[in-house]
């Protein structure tokens, strides 16, 4: 990097549940970083001292290509016009994504044609969330924070039957042709082990051979390190690095930072301590998150079931939903922490009775998909912020990273701000809401993919298990 600028980094998430995966590994290396909605006008930043990254939690993980392209564009100019040196669009270390929907083909296409760099750095690894990369197949391990089972991608139990975008190819230099035509290359395991110098000189190879998206494999938390030195070398305030990942990024280039001696001591973060009551609102179709209700639902919570057929068919939403707000206060005032669900897997009748409900409307299958995520994340969000204006709701879960956004957008939050760890890549937060019931509620924000099966009593009790 040419020079020093108080905003280091600025990035776009493709999810709510990704954006605060990112969140938490930028504030755990000690920078200082808000998480908002939308893209932060002056008027916002000025209400936060002393930023040195901000994020943009989007939903375009869940949009088809045009639908992205209306958004990703003015988006990146307007992290672009913030002055940051790095750019970073944020996906899922899962590389959701298809050529239909959540295209990441599409969004290097858009990010290239605005910051124009030589290469694009693209990481998925995440080594602490157990993502791996090997000569260009990524592997996951099952369940982020538990001791799962590490599987190729193309053979994962949970990433191969997702609803919206299963895996069918882990080598993502394969997985990625499907969405652009700009050709990935690869720095592979090998060049980043031998060190810095041999992973400069592949790169060099490698984008001397024409390729624009540059593929980095990673293992260990030392690859990260190289990685984070050998991009921050390409970045400028005058012109910013476009890069592409998971929050392997954030790690990557956070510990470099750290170790030149660049940010703030790290803070000692506090035990978040046993909420007095929770609510968890859950839009996940995963099998991890299945079996976490299940788990939680034998462990003391009640367990409400939305009826998503008569959501999808309601006139009035707020009316359909009014009834779940009056029951869940109920519960919460007796003591009672509460699960309320639209799903518990794709083989839940409900899931199946709800597509052909749009089905018969005539809506294509990706239109279903944006359709319902809008709608069900819509409707935990009504919830959500009813039993908030009605009881004194302390902490919340939004489970499900399709649907999250649109809770949140619901709820009325502006930015969140990370107060304590939980697990990783889901870290517990403050939701900025000026003027609705939400303004100061403690949020997490859970993947699919993310937890144990006790991860949402250990969030009741506060515990940290990153």
């Amino acid at each position: 990097m040419e020079s020093r600028h108080q905003l280091l980094l600025a990035y776009y998430g493709d999810d709510f549940t990704g954006s605060t995966d990112a969140l938490e590994f930028l504030s755990r290396a000690g920078v200082k970083t808000v998480l908002f909605i939308e893209p932060p006008t002056p008027q916002m930043l000025a209400r936060y001292d002393d930023l040195q990254a901000i994020g943009v939690a989007g939903m375009t993980r869940a949009m088809p290509p045009a639908e992205m392209e209306l958004t990703l564009q003015p988006a990146f100019e307007a992290l672009k016009a913030l002055g940051a040196p790095h750019v970073h669009y944020k996906v899922c270390s899962t590389f959701d994504s298809s050529p239909q929907i959540g295209s990441i083909g599409k969004a290097i296409d858009i990010g290239a044609g605005i910051f124009g760099a030589l290469f694009i750095p693209l990481l998925v690894a995440a080594p602490a969330l157990g993502r791996y990369c090997v000569f260009g197949n990524l592997f996951a391990r099952m369940g982020i924070g538990s001791r799962g089972e590490i599987f190729r991608l193309d053979r994962h139990p949970s990433m191969g039957s997702h609803p919206i975008t299963p895996a069918d190819e882990s080598d993502l230099r394969l997985h990625l042709s499907r969405q652009t035509q700009k050709t990935t290359g690869l720095v592979d395991v090998l060049a980043l082990t031998e060190g810095g110098q041999s992973a400069q000189d592949e790169l060099m190879s490698q984008t001397g051979s024409g390729n624009r998206v540059i593929l980095f494999d990673a293992l260990t938390e030392d690859h990260l390190d190289t990685i984070g030195k050998l991009i921050d070398n390409y970045a400028a305030v005058d012109k910013p690095l476009f890069s592409v990942g998971s929050s392997g990024i954030s790690m990557a280039l956070g510990k470099y930072w750290a170790e030149q001696g660049f940010l703030q001591p790290k803070i000692n973060w506090p035990d978040a301590g046993k909420a007095e009551n929770m609510l968890v609102v859950s839009g996940s179709c995963s099998i991890v998150t299945a079996k976490q209700i299940a788990y939680a639902a034998n462990h003391g919570f009640a367990e409400i079931g939305l009826d998503t057929p008569a959501i999808a068919n309601s006139i009035n939403l707020e009316n359909t939903i009014a009834v779940y707000v009056t029951a869940i206060v109920e519960l919460l005032d007796s003591g009672i922490p509460v699960i309320i669900h639209t799903s518990l897997g794709t083989d839940d009748p409900r899931f199946v009775k709800t597509y052909q409900t749009f089905a018969a409307r005539g809506l294509a299958p990706n239109a279903i998909r944006t359709k319902t995520a809008e709608l069900f994340g819509t409707a935990l969000g009504l919830i959500a912020v009813g039993v908030a204006g009605k009881t004194t709701l302390k902490r919340l879960i939004i489970a499900g990273g399709d649907t999250s956004g649109y809770v949140a957008r619901a709820m009325g939050i502006e930015a969140v701000e990370m107060i304590a760890p939980i697990s990783p890549g889901a870290p517990l937060c403050k939701a900025y809401a000026p003027g609705w019931p939400a303004h100061g509620l403690e949020v997490n924000f859970k993947g699919g993919q993310v937890g144990s099966e006790d991860y949402f009593e250990t969030v009741l009790q506060g515990k940290n298990i990153s």
